[in-house]
Parts: structure tokens; C-alpha cells; sequence
């Protein structure tokens, strides 16, 4: 009988080859304009001019290189720094108060915790562009224009990852460990770090990915508040290299862009499974 079920689950060969086709046809897709990136990169603005679109790789990266390093506005140590320090702030507060969040509507029942997700809920369909100028208005009024705080600090709240999280814990939190940890005397807080943390590991490495590519690849609100070149971060940088008057150096703005986008490559590379592994987490049911 298990014999007769196992055979069945087989497809034939021939019904799956049009499924392989596709996936390499969408990863060719996907690998194509990373690979022309590059290859613009080791190409001359005379080179790119004539044929935009090549897959053989030229000879002028170091003129590139030279031309990059000779602009004032980019300087990559200041733009990777910039840009790892609010990115890397942004995940930590981001993953672990989404968590802190989801842990208590999940875990604790209070009079209003219906009405408080629903708010979240709400919160998530207003686009954050809406609240641009308010939030600009109110830096602006404290003195912090050119502060990454203001950039790191608003992670704190983040309702799309609160609802994630809640819909994790719900199908994976057993609220007997947490009772058990209550009656050997742990305080809320250390149950938290030490129990529930490590049973939402997948989850916050799966969010903690997404919201770092995030917040590096952000261009519009770091404009708004940054004004000085040395908080400039990497796509500010990136952006302003088109601003030349006379000429555009082509080969020098894909250098930059793939300066920009090379860290989120390894990202990708090296925790693709925690990629894959939160697209099925997205449709766990609570």
C-alpha cells in the first residue's frame, strides 16, 4: 500500500521538464542585469555609449577606479560606514522589539490587545512617504537633521514585521516552556531573551536579512535628513555621481553601483536558505 502512494507522488519526467525550463529562464532573468552591472564597471563611458548592453568584461576598471577616487563627493569608506552603522542599527532594533511585541500580543491576554493589532494592522496600509514631511518637521525642530540616529531609531516600530513575528509565534510557541520558566523563577525579560529568542531564530534571520537589504538600499529618507557629505550614505553617494555637468563617466557609475549592491550579494549568497526558508514561514497560518 505505502508502495502504491510512494509511485503515485512521482510525476514523470516529461511533466516536470517545462518546470525546470521556467526556473532557469527566471534565473537567468534574475542573474542578467547583476552581470551587465559588472561588466559596465570594467568598461569606458565611450565603450557603454556605443553598445549599453555587453556580456564580455573590458579592460578600464582601473580607470574607472582612478576616475571614482578622484570625485569628491564619493569617498566608499564614508558611504560603507554610513551605511553599515544604519543598517545594522536598524536590523538589531528593528528584529528584536518586532519580537519583544509579537512575544507580548502572542503570550499575554489584556483587555485591549484585539483593538492594539488591529491599530498595527492599520498602521501597515498607510505609506510611509504620507508622514515624510511630519517627521521631517519634528527632526528638524530638535536640531537633528544630520543625526543617523534619526534614521535607526524609528525601527523600533515596525508593524509589518510585528504582524510576521505574531503569526510565527503562534504556530511554533508552546506556552508551557514559557510557564515552566516562570515557575523556575525566571522574570519575563530573561524568558524572553533566553527562551522565546531562540525558537524565533529562523524568523529573525529571515526578517533581519530583509530589512538590512532594506534599509542599505535606502535612498529617500536619508536625502531628506542628511545634508552633510560626510553622513552621506552608499546610494546617496552612488546618485550624486551623475551630477556632473560636463560628462557623465558611465564606467564610473556602475563601478559605484556595483560597490553598492556587491555587500548584499554575498548577503544573498551566504544566507540564501534563510531567504527560501521565510518565503514558506510567510504562509504559516496562526
Amino acid at each position: 500500500m505505502d508502495k502504491n502512494k510512494v509511485s503515485k507522488s512521482k510525476q514523470p519526467l516529461y511533466l516536470m521538464i517545462p518546470l525546470y525550463i521556467a526556473c532557469v529562464v527566471l534565473a537567468i532573468l534574475s542573474i542578467v542585469p547583476f552581470w551587465v552591472m559588472i561588466v559596465n564597471a570594467t568598461r569606458s563611458t565611450t565603450q557603454i555609449q556605443q553598445h549599453a548592453i555587453s556580456f564580455i568584461p573590458g579592460g578600464s576598471i582601473a580607470k574607472n577606479f582612478s576616475i571614482l577616487n578622484a570625485k569628491k563627493t564619493f569617498n566608499p569608506v564614508i558611504g560603507f560606514t554610513n551605511s553599515a552603522v544604519i543598517s545594522v542599527g536598524v536590523t538589531g532594533l528593528a528584529v528584536y522589539f518586532s519580537s519583544l511585541t509579537a512575544y507580548a500580543i502572542t503570550a499575554y491576554d489584556w483587555k485591549l490587545k484585539n483593538a492594539f493589532f488591529s491599530m498595527i494592522m492599520a498602521i501597515m496600509m498607510i505609506p510611509a512617504q504620507v508622514t515624510t514631511i511630519g517627521f521631517y518637521q519634528a527632526v528638524y525642530k530638535v536640531g537633528m537633521t544630520n543625526n543617523r540616529l534619526m534614521l535607526i531609531l524609528p525601527a523600533i516600530a515596525s508593524p509589518m514585521m510585528v504582524f510576521f513575528m505574531r503569526q510565527y509565534l503562534q504556530a511554533s510557541l508552546s506556552m508551557e516552556i514559557v510557564q515552566s520558566g516562570r515557575i523556575d523563577g525566571a522574570g519575563e525579560f530573561r524568558i524572553f531573551n533566553q527562551i522565546v529568542l531562540p525558537i524565533m531564530k529562523p524568523a529573525i534571520a529571515t526578517q533581519a536579512i530583509f530589512t538590512f537589504v532594506s534599509s542599505w538600499n535606502s535612498y529617500f529618507m536619508p536625502l531628506v535628513l542628511l545634508t552633510k557629505s560626510e553622513k552621506y550614505t552608499m546610494p546617496i553617494m552612488v546618485s550624486l555621481l551623475n551630477g556632473d555637468i560636463y560628462k557623465t563617466e558611465y564606467g564610473c557609475v556602475y563601478l559605484g553601483l556595483t560597490m553598492t549592491v556587491l555587500p548584499l550579494i554575498i548577503v544573498y549568497l551566504f544566507l540564501s536558505k534563510y531567504i527560501v526558508a521565510g518565503v514558506a514561514l510567510g504562509g504559516v497560518k496562526g
